[in-house]
């Protein structure tokens, strides 16, 4: 029985995926990569990322290169960065690609599919959105949902667009950690004199601070931790905001079972740090994805963000809290811009310390 007017896809050797986004929307794409070699398991695929994302699908067994776009070319120039997205542009269609899906609704990555000339394009339905005529760059589009799914799901859907359904044992995240890290880790570990399995992960950041919960907050919590005699370690990432943001937390607290990581890791080693832990409390960030990957213990703060979009994915053992306000997820930067949400603001330190010791 035949639901859909779908392709034939027998002659489909090289396949493109274009994700032009941040590091826990490219590690949300991991298993369309592993359903399409399973798929197609002969064939070569690839992927198109910004250059600080490839951690996050680097070691996954189905992605054979990567083409990497730096981010600093959109400092540069207007011709200076022609040229080089030209150049780019040109060595994608010398790969003659049969497949070109694009995960994203921007322009770039619909470019990419048109130049390609692949056989075979599937994108986002622009639905008006971005240059003209760009829904003429795609064989298949995409349809948009009117109810939120998670972006897992979403990214799935350029399958199923070609008649490839994925099993829900075929959803799985994939993260992979190589030995170094974990070697790395345990060191750092080691040299604080912290034990494996013995600390719970603080990650309070995130790329976009108004989804962090408040730094005040944090700090009464990691106080009454500390005082407990709970070995804490906090990670983070090494942007300026985010490391203002940690020591503002940090400010006077001397404590040895307090040990700061923050700024200090690379990805994988947060991994290895996620892995290695008894917890993770974070929010909605990278970190919340990557323990998702690994099945780990998590208590995640939401507040102005969906969990249903960006939540955990096929973790029972995350555990997520939010205020449920009748306003939320209102997905913007702060109440009325101001970059602080009273739906994270008025999230209690009694009720996360509660859902911590229920979790240990």
């Amino acid at each position: 029985m035949s639901y859909g007017d779908y392709p034939d896809l027998v002659s489909v050797k090289k396949i493109l995926v274009v994700k032009l986004r941040h590091l826990g929307d490219v590690l949300l794409t991991s298993p369309l990569f592993s359903l399409l070699k399973k798929r197609f398991p002969n064939a070569t695929i690839d992927a198109y990322l910004y250059e600080e994302s490839i951690p996050m699908l680097e070691g996954h067994p189905a992605i054979s290169s990567f083409h990497v776009y730096p981010k600093k070319w959109k400092r540069l120039y207007f011709f200076k960065r022609l040229c080089l997205e030209g150049k780019l542009l040109l060595h994608i269609h010398r790969q003659k690609y049969d497949m070109v899906i694009n995960l994203t609704e921007g322009d770039r990555g619909a470019i990419v599919a048109k130049v390609s000339k692949a056989p075979f394009r599937i994108g986002m339905d622009p639905q008006g959105s971005g240059m003209r005529g760009k829904k003429k760059f795609y064989t298949h589009l995409i349809k948009h949902y009117g109810s939120p799914r998670h972006m897992v799901e979403k990214n799935l859907d350029a399958l199923r667009r070609v008649g490839i359904f994925p099993k829900a044992e075929e959803r799985s995240l994939f993260f992979h950690i190589p030995q170094e890290a974990k070697e790395k880790v345990e060191r750092l570990l080691r040299e604080a004199s912290v034990a494996k399995n013995n600390y719970i992960l603080i990650h309070p950041t995130s790329r976009w601070l108004y989804k962090s919960w408040p730094s005040s907050s944090f700090r009464t919590l990691i106080l009454h931790l500390v005082e407990k005699k709970v070995h804490l370690v906090l990670c983070g990432g090494k942007e300026d905001a985010e490391k203002k943001f940690i020591a503002s937390i940090l400010e006077g607290i001397a404590s040895p079972f307090l040990v700061d990581l923050s700024g200090k890791t690379t990805l994988k080693e947060m991994g290895a740090l996620i892995e290695m832990s008894r917890l993770l409390l974070c929010v909605d960030s990278v970190s919340l994805h990557i323990a998702s990957a690994l099945r780990a213990k998590t208590i995640a703060l939401f507040g102005p963000t969906s969990e249903i979009l960006w939540g955990p994915w096929q973790n029972p053992n995350a555990h997520i809290l939010y205020q449920p306000y009748s306003c939320r997820p209102c997905c913007q930067d702060g109440c009325a811009g101001a970059k602080m949400s009273d739906c994270l603001f008025t999230l209690s330190v009694e009720r996360v310390l509660q859902e911590i010791e229920k979790r240990l």
